[in-house]
């Protein structure tokens, strides 16, 4: 089954702005509306307003009432896994059990060195998610976490209360072919490609085929890890349509839509509420 997601902009734009995206995603049908997790704008000009992804997330909580919520995805260095897990079951007890949680393994030079926090090796940070995705699911299930690991220690955690639902379902942002995809295989529901919006299908492809060994070299049957893609949706509808069709057709199965920029963001989340029925007819 094919699910649809909306990710506005969070950026250059305003609070009654994304009130009104949230409802549309909200009203309209869409599986999923998300953010991201960043201090400094993303794209070529990194200056201007931008909002924190998960105290949005906590608006968005309280502001819907159906659609699916998450961050695509979090940066682990940004916060200590228990920190993080705290953060992340609050959010799915404000949301009645709706929250997704995406992670990846972080790292933003620019804003590091802004704000004087290192930027670990592309190696650390790999492995630190890794610990982190371990951690997160003892201390979401055991009354009591004790954890040794080579970046992070647990003595005697306890983390309450619990997760609304039974597992939030994890999805891994990651193309590292040798150490992140092997991480996703590991421990994702969800696999979402680090690779830039707009980047070649056939790219994709063959990074889902590292996935596949990566899965049989731990045993895992490929199948049960989700395929999603984001993308930046064209203006034209058929144009659209066409581009969501090529993604489902190579296996992803989770799209989701990147509407407006620096353009009327409102208008455009509206637009892809609008596609979305014939959306829901691909694949």
């Amino acid at each position: 089954m094919t699910t649809v997601g909306l990710k506005p902009p969070q950026q250059h734009v305003g609070i009654a702005a994304l009130r009104q995206i949230w409802a549309i995603a909200d009203d309209a049908g869409f599986d999923g509306c998300w953010v991201f997790d960043h201090l400094a704008p993303m794209g070529a000009d990194r200056t201007g307003d931008i909002f924190d992804g998960w105290t949005l997330l906590a608006a968005m909580a309280e502001a819907t009432r159906r659609v699916r919520i998450g961050c695509l995805v979090s940066g682990n260095t940004n916060r200590h896994p228990g920190t993080f897990a705290k953060i992340a079951v609050t959010v799915d007890h404000l949301s009645g059990g709706r929250l997704d949680v995406g992670l990846g393994a972080g790292g933003d030079t620019l804003t590091d060195a802004m704000m004087g926090t290192p930027t670990p090796p592309a190696a650390e940070r790999v492995g630190r998610l890794a610990e982190t995705c371990e951690i997160l699911g003892l201390l979401w299930t055991r009354r009591e976490t004790d954890y040794r690991g080579r970046y992070y220690t647990l003595t005697g955690a306890v983390s309450d209360p619990k997760p609304v639902q039974a597992k939030p379902p994890l999805w891994l942002g990651s193309s590292g072919e040798k150490r992140g995809l092997r991480v996703v295989a590991e421990h994702a529901d969800v696999w979402l490609s680090a690779a830039l919006p707009g980047t070649e299908l056939a790219e994709l492809q063959r990074l889902s085929r590292v996935l596949d060994e990566h899965c049989a070299a731990a045993g895992r049957d490929p199948a049960t890890i989700r395929r999603a893609v984001q993308f930046r949706l064209p203006s034209d509808a058929d144009g659209a349509l066409r581009l969501a069709e090529s993604y489902v057709a190579a296996g992803f199965t989770e799209l989701v839509l990147m509407p407006g920029g620096h353009d009327d963001v409102v208008k455009a989340a509206g637009a892809a509420a609008d596609l979305l029925p014939r959306l829901r007819d691909v694949g």
